[in-house]
């Protein structure tokens, strides 16, 4: 028996090929929107409704056989047939089943063309609000790191080299700011996407007369698309949510490279909670840091998806084209690898362990180089020529091999007579942070100012 599509029985009559009905079908994808799909065609139904097409009676009928449909899916009594092509076929086919020829009027001055990319930015809009929800829970595990972790001290880097040191609070919280970012992206990413194509018809409009302003109302987008033909086949949204996806996954995965080397034997600054880790399937003794590895290979994955669609888009003519049919795929697998890495990295923040001692007792005193050039410029040197001098005591120690604080104060004296007994004192930790005082800047006093900044930002995010 041949199978009926939305097409078929006109001007194409043949068969569908089997592996092209494979190639085309989208419904195991796209049936994600099966709730947005209804939405868009009630709000339809009432368009054609104040155009005319429909009767009182029909529009009756056709909203409380999308609400059957609704009802159907959300209990998982929908059944799907081989004939759906994509979620949209098989709602209208079952719509017709329920209702009889009336639900076929639905469809009247509509194309899938304009139809699916309504559903698509109504799905991907309540998915942003969702994930502006997840970026902040994750905020707040970041956020409870460095109000806990904020009297521990660690070293900084710079090209992974030790370079200054630095509050571990003022570390966990320059991944906070970073997601912030990811958040106020999305924004507006999420005000871009919410436009209305429908009502464009498959390419030139339609020619009922709807009120696509208060369709727009209806379906609570800013405002209908200016151009029909840009409608239909504008997928910058979708580049932008790649973007967004490929940012924070690029985020995360900073942020587990580093937690992966200090969970590492030779550094040894975090223990990972065991919930977080994985053993060897040959050596006993080992715990992996897997769920960081993950996060940090999932963000390839992410870049690729935004790569794949703009090779997609790169060789388009205006108008709709079948290849778009890909973008859904690519977004929501995006959607779920971001909320999914999001949950995990939260999960291995709240039960990390930090080891304060192992933190403190790596830091190598050249870490305090800058702190000395900075003691000559207040007795007067020139920063350069301070940098310079330092530089030559810092050789020195290496070739002497003994810690520059040791270093005595006669060979201090040989380099510049600037330097008097009261150098030793700036070989202090806490001192260096407690002068590091700028707004922004890693001293207590400013990452206390942070952390009310940056708790703001979350409660605010929470009401």
């Amino acid at each position: 028996m041949k199978e009926k599509t939305l097409w078929s029985g006109g001007r194409l009559d043949a068969v569908l090929d089997q592996n092209m009905t494979r190639l085309n079908r989208s419904l195991d994808t796209d049936q994600r929107m099966a709730h947005e799909d209804i939405r868009g065609s009630i709000a339809w139904a009432g368009a054609i409704l104040d155009a005319g097409i429909l009767s009182e009676e029909e529009y009756r009928q056709i909203c409380s056989g999308l609400e059957q449909i609704s009802l159907e899916i959300s209990e998982k009594r929908f059944q799907f047939l081989p004939s759906d092509e994509d979620i949209h076929s098989a709602v209208e086919r079952r719509l017709t089943e329920i209702i009889g020829a009336v639900g076929g009027k639905l469809h009247t001055g509509r194309s899938r063309n304009d139809q699916v990319v309504t559903d698509f930015r109504l799905w991907l809009r309540n998915t942003m609000d969702n994930l502006i929800k997840e970026i902040t829970e994750l905020q707040s595990a970041f956020f409870y790191r460095a109000k806990n972790d904020i009297d521990i001290i660690i070293s900084g880097y710079t090209h992974f080299q030790q370079a200054q040191p630095i509050l571990l609070s003022h570390w966990w919280l320059s991944h906070l700011w970073a997601l912030e970012r990811d958040k106020q992206r999305l924004r507006e990413f999420r005000d871009r996407t919410n436009v209305l194509p429908l009502g464009s018809g498959a390419l030139a409009g339609t020619t009922f007369p709807i009120d696509r302003f208060k369709l727009a109302a209806d379906l609570n987008f800013s405002q209908p698309a200016p151009n029909s033909i840009d409608a239909v086949s504008d997928r910058d949204f979708v580049c932008d949510f790649l973007y967004w996806a490929s940012m924070l996954g690029i985020h995360l995965s900073r942020c587990a490279e580093a937690l992966i080397l200090y969970t590492t034997m030779e550094y040894g600054y975090i223990t990972l909670s065991d919930q977080f880790s994985t053993g060897s399937s040959l050596m006993p003794q080992k715990k992996n840091p897997d769920s960081l590895e993950l996060i940090r290979g999932k963000s390839g994955s992410q870049t690729g998806r935004l790569t794949a669609m703009l090779t997609i888009l790169k060789g388009l003519p205006s108008a709709y084209d079948k290849d778009l049919q890909d973008d859904k795929e690519l977004v929501f697998q995006a959607a779920d690898t971001a909320s999914l890495t999001m949950a995990v990295m939260n999960g291995v923040l709240r039960t990390l362990k930090v080891n304060r001692e192992k933190c403190q007792q790596a830091i190598n005193m050249q870490a305090l180089a800058t702190d000395i050039a900075d003691y000559l410029v207040k007795k007067g040197m020139p920063f350069r020529e301070a940098h310079h001098a330092v530089g030559k005591a810092v050789k020195l120690s290496e070739t002497i091999g003994i810690n520059l604080a040791d270093l005595p104060l006669s060979e201090w004296q040989k380099i510049s007579p600037l330097f008097d007994q009261d150098v030793f004192s700036v070989f202090s930790l806490e001192s260096s942070i407690h002068q590091r005082s700028s707004w922004g800047g890693t001293s207590r006093e400013q990452v206390s100012k942070q952390l009310a900044y940056a708790e703001k930002i979350i409660s605010d995010q929470d009401q």
